[in-house]
């Protein structure tokens, strides 16, 4: 795929439906398997159209990647640090949009907020691919509080020059 096919845009209220859409096929397909059945279902309805909408209403940005009018990717970060959902739809993956979609997320809190660690809670199928976008692994796979099976990974960015003392 060329890079000019790909669009990459922030999240409208608007962009709801097709944002709960995208991530609770890629949930059901690849990160849902790994969960208990209660735990699938809550992590689902937190994907909600409404649930979205209200979190972006309330300024969690949401980074859009789309392929024509196709949206095929979706990450969304808390306080320009923690990355809290990072999903591309099945049929666009291997083609280089979660790089691109994570260098946009991650260029964006830069800017707003000159974050230099990131961090994120990564279901068992997203391991490697936090790994090849550079994240390191910080501790063991364990329940997060709404009992999601994930690992904690982060992200240090080096201090830029004008940074240092």
């Amino acid at each position: 795929m060329s890079n000019d096919e790909l669009q990459l845009r922030l999240a409208q209220p608007d962009d709801a439906r097709n944002i709960g859409v995208l991530c609770r096929r890629v949930v059901k397909r690849w990160v849902v398997p790994d969960q208990s059945a209660d735990v699938g279902r809550a992590l689902l309805s937190r994907l909600s159209a409404s649930v979205v909408r209200q979190r972006i209403i309330d300024g969690q940005r949401f980074h859009l990647a789309y392929v024509g009018n196709v949206l095929v990717g979706v990450a969304a970060m808390r306080d320009d640090s923690h990355l809290l959902h990072f999903y591309v739809s099945t049929r666009y993956q291997g083609r280089g949009i979660a790089r691109r979609l994570w260098q946009s997320a991650m260029g964006d809190a830069i800017r707003r907020a000159g974050t230099r660690c990131f961090t994120l809670n990564a279901t068992p199928c997203a391991v490697p691919v936090y790994l090849r976008l550079g994240f390191h692994i910080d501790g063991a796979e364990r329940p997060s509080p709404s009992g999601v099976l994930t690992t904690p990974m982060s992200l240090q960015l080096p201090v830029q020059r004008s940074q240092r003392a």
